[in-house]
């Protein structure tokens, strides 16, 4: 497997940051390749506990994620032009990302996730109640997203905030928000 560079990546979009999703819990601003490194490994740690009973050497599993990564971004870029690629922060150091699409009635969540020493801080919390009170200023009917099956800690943040599961496959669910 080849292990690919920041430079052979697409760029992402150029983009300001909604002010809308703005959340108190964390600062937010837009990706860019630079940030290329920290979002592979933040990858890395959302596929760590699926890779961990795989028997391949961590050069093996690294190459894999690696490609893994580079076929998502390559996928979310060309797939969601006019989505809001954004990295979370904390305190100045990026903790996170939130690929977002606003550009419809019906606001996207692309991609939300944190490195798991913040994971259940109520950041996520936080920035969702964000988007939320957003879509609602907004005149947004809803909200949509897809949560893997087996991340249930997400599913029960997102339940807790009043999606529902519109529609299921084998591993994932199709969830939404309604604003009225």
């Amino acid at each position: 497997m080849v292990t690919a560079t920041a430079d052979r990546l697409p760029a992402f979009p150029a983009r300001r940051v909604d002010e809308r999703l703005l959340s108190t819990a964390c600062s937010l601003r837009a990706a860019t390749l630079d940030d290329v490194p920290f979002l592979r490994s933040l990858y890395a740690s959302f596929r760590a506990a699926e890779l961990a009973p795989i028997p391949w050497s961590l050069h093996e599993k690294q190459a894999f994620l690696n490609q893994q990564f580079d076929l998502q971004h390559r996928y979310y870029v060309a797939t969601f032009p006019k989505a809001d690629f954004v990295m979370i922060e904390k305190d100045g150091v990026a903790i996170g990302r939130l690929y977002i699409d606003l550009s419809t009635d019906l606001w996207h969540i692309i991609d939300i996730g944190l490195l798991p020493e913040y994971r259940g801080h109520g950041i996520g919390h936080s920035l969702l109640a964000a988007i939320k009170a957003a879509a609602v200023t907004a005149t947004n009917s809803s909200i949509a997203l897809h949560v893997d099956k087996a991340n249930v800690r997400a599913y029960t943040l997102y339940l807790s905030l009043g999606f529902i599961v519109i529609d299921a496959t084998d591993t994932h669910m199709y969830m939404r928000w309604f604003a009225h």
